[in-house]
């Protein structure tokens, strides 16, 4: 639809300002004032059907939704008179500029009250400049970087006059064959309660109000990654102690971080959709955690608990999900449809309608949309302005630091720069949008900088790359194979650019096989029976099981999917211009059989014995040993580093006191190096039982050649805490193991004593 273009700013803007005078002389003078008599003034004057339409979200008009199904499906006739009669509250990924002014005109000049819109869009990893996916960002262990991508991701969203974001995740996933973990920041608890509250901060800025600033929205709520069988949307079955020590934790770092909007999960849990849970969204968000934003729905969730079974028909589905406390419908319009009639008939109090309607208002007030409804929709469109050169270097180091070396046998990384004839073979080795990875959904986005493109921008003099792909993502190529053989015959090393495509990691992409695609297996065990050097460039969106060529190369290093400066961060680390630093948020399992598999697992009466793994009548399998083929954390450098250390401030720890722990780690390589020291904790015995190690804390080290540096930790009783029998948080006096580790397995080991004084 093409719309008129005003002849000025002032022009197009002095309408709405109208508006919000006018808005401002019917108000009692007392209620302009302040923000609440505001609020409040205009619910006292909005009819059901206006507090209705306050709570409907929808998806664009007109456009075909690539990412979730078309439901709701609306023209954009139609689109229009509902922001002119205020029965929606705003609209999500609806690209450009010019749509959202015509729209947010309307909303705040032509609609009874004035309301103006909220836009929001799924920011997942980066809105113009794309960076890693989150699991891959999370790699770096350092929730500083993630605080400010996602800075820059919101600098970018609000100038195409996005405020508000679904993200981050904060699920935590333990089988990898669910797809969605590559949106998260993998298995353990203390590292994503890390990320998940940087991310929000990143988003939000330091104030709300501001024109840069996007409301956070953490997801989904809750266990959605405790799926059965890793499959999407599926039942998560787990206990109560499990949900309250694992999948809350994350949620509840990002709310005190000051997220003002959470989104309700498409799972059930104990027989209860979460969209209309009300212990979760009622006696957890707002009884115990005493949260003051909104609740939104998953992209349609509120209607499918007619599937679930859950509700009988979808008046109802609206009913259970708005009193179990969902206070926003997205997409399905189920509210606007059944709200007003469910009010009239006392099923639905007034009372509970005007408590989710001033939530809302509440939080357009903070992002300042009262006080400006036309911020962030005054500049050129994203696809016109300018590449920020500082955010395209972030997306490097980004990048960089993503990345995890799994292998480095004989030292065959770093490569030399000249005098080196590469292979690179494989489906990913040219540019591809498959280097990406997931949600990348707005316009002018660059394409990524491919893997060759990065090489040859890195090579000296003598060096040169041949580049064949050899298969496909999932099929054979014709005669692929013999020349992927021919270039690594001719080659001083073959470089292995293999693994998942874009859309094998995501949503509704779960795996029953987490392994490399049989054609890409194929042609690695055919390029290695060439004798020649290999290193594995791995894209993957999920822990992953490696077996033959791909497990037994020379080299291994996880790429994940690195989004636009991909080939330039590859080729930085292959060279030696980076030291690699990334570590493992997730487990590699030996084989799919394990999963899902997680470091911090409980103890069994009957452990299998480290010394004898093939006793019978243990808890073991039979065709393979318990252990991870990679553990979380663990990750290689091009410098080796040794713990030589550890010292506890005392061996007996009081309840109300704190325990100082200092470790030295020496760097005993010849390059600078990078090493995340980790803190583990396990208690020896419980009233419940207790996982065999917890991470409890992390530091990262730069740490010159020659040199040792000394890393201290501080633990106190809240360190200690679990959920006790009658599911409140408990500390119990007791002895502790603690580790000072390079991963989840080994490290230096100290004991020590909980007492009560």
């Amino acid at each position: 639809m093409h719309v008129r273009t005003p002849r000025s700013l002032a022009s197009f803007f002095a309408p709405a300002c109208a508006a919000f005078l006018l808005l401002a002389s019917l108000l009692p003078p007392a209620a302009a004032q302040t923000p609440e008599a505001r609020i409040e003034a205009l619910i006292a004057r909005m009819t059901v059907q206006e507090k209705a339409g306050q709570l409907s979200l929808y998806g664009p008009a007109d456009i075909e939704t690539p990412n979730n199904p078309q439901a709701g499906w609306r023209n954009a006739q139609q689109e229009t008179a509902d922001v002119r009669a205020g029965r929606l509250t705003g609209l999500f990924n609806n690209a450009g500029l010019e749509g959202k002014r015509r729209l947010q005109q309307i909303a705040v000049n032509e609609s009874r009250l004035g309301i103006p819109l909220i836009f929001g869009a799924d920011v997942i990893h980066g809105f113009r400049t794309m960076f890693p996916m989150p699991l891959a960002e999370a790699s770096s262990w350092e929730p500083a970087l993630a605080e400010r991508t996602t800075r820059a991701a919101a600098v970018e969203a609000t100038a195409d006059g996005f405020r508000w974001t679904f993200a981050p995740m904060v699920d935590i996933a333990r089988d990898a064959r669910w797809g969605r973990g590559l949106e998260g920041v993998g298995e353990d608890v203390y590292l994503a309660r890390q990320f998940a509250a940087a991310r929000v901060r990143g988003f939000q800025g330091p104030d709300l109000s501001r024109a840069d600033a996007m409301l956070a929205t953490p997801k989904h709520f809750a266990a959605y990654g405790a799926a059965e069988g890793g499959l999407d949307y599926n039942v998560s079955d787990i206990s109560e102690r499990t949900l309250r020590e694992v999948y809350l934790p994350p949620f509840r770092a990002a709310l005190d971080a000051g997220a003002l909007s959470v989104m309700s999960a498409f799972n059930e849990i104990g027989g209860v959709p979460s969209t209309a849970n009300p212990a979760l969204l009622t006696g957890v968000l707002r009884d115990e955690w005493k949260f003051k934003g909104f609740v939104v729905s998953d992209y349609t969730a509120d209607e499918e608990l007619v599937e679930h079974g859950y509700a009988a028909n979808p008046r109802e589905a609206a009913k259970q999900a708005f009193m179990a406390g969902t206070d926003v419908s997205m997409q399905s319009g189920l509210y606007m449809r059944y709200l007003p009639d469910l009010v009239a008939s006392g099923e639905v109090p007034m009372a509970r309608l005007d408590e989710a309607v001033r939530r809302v208002l509440y939080v357009k007030q903070r992002l300042g949309l009262f006080d400006d409804p036309m911020r962030g929709l005054d500049g050129p469109p994203a696809a016109q302005r300018v590449e920020n050169p500082e955010f395209i270097a972030l997306a490097r180091e980004d990048a960089r630091r993503s990345i995890v070396m799994l292998k480095n046998d004989r030292m065959l990384l770093p490569l030399p720069k000249a005098g080196t004839k590469i292979a690179l073979v494989g489906p990913f080795a040219e540019g591809t949008i498959d280097l990406m990875g997931a949600w990348s959904l707005f316009p002018g986005q660059s394409a990524p900088v491919g893997i060759d493109q990065g090489l040859r921008a890195a090579l000296g003099p003598g060096s040169s790359v041949n580049v064949v792909r050899g298969s496909g993502i999932e099929s054979a190529l014709p005669g692929g194979i013999d020349a992927a053989v021919a270039a690594a015959k001719d080659a001083d090393v073959v470089l292995l650019a293999i693994g998942e495509s874009q859309k094998m990691s995501g949503e509704a992409r779960s795996r029953s096989d987490i392994g490399i695609p049989q054609a890409q297996q194929d042609l690695a065990e055919a390029v290695a029976a060439t004798g020649k050097p290999v290193v594995v460039l791995l894209s993957n969106g999920r822990a992953m099981a490696l077996k033959g060529a791909v497990r037994d190369a020379r080299a291994i290093l996880v790429t994940w999917f690195l989004g636009v400066q991909t080939g330039h961060a590859i080729a930085d680390v292959l060279f030696g211009d980076f030291n690699p630093s990334g570590r493992l948020p997730v487990s590699f399992p030996q084989t799919a059989g394990q999963v899902p598999y997680y470091y911090g697992h409980k103890r069994t009466g009957r452990p299998t014995p480290a010394n004898a793994p093939e006793t019978a009548f243990k808890a073991r399998f039979i065709d393979a040993t318990n252990e991870a083929l990679y553990p979380f954390g663990f990750g290689l450098g091009y410098s080796p580093v040794r713990y030589d250390s550890v010292e506890l401030s005392s061996e007996r720890m009081p309840l109300a006191g704190t325990l100082r722990v200092r470790a030295t780690v020496t760097n005993t390589g010849q390059r600078d190096a990078e090493e995340v020291v980790q803190l583990y904790i396990a208690e020896r015995a419980a009233s419940v039982t207790r996982p065999v190690r917890e991470l409890k804390g992390f530091r990262k080290l730069s740490i010159a050649p020659g040199a040792s540096e000394q890393v201290e930790f501080t633990l106190t009783a809240e360190d200690l805490q679990f959920i006790g029998r009658d599911m409140k948080p408990v500390v119990e006096p007791g002895e502790f193991d603690l580790w000072v580790a390079p991963s989840a397995v080994g490290g230096i080991r100290r004991h020590f004593v909980l007492t009560r004084e």
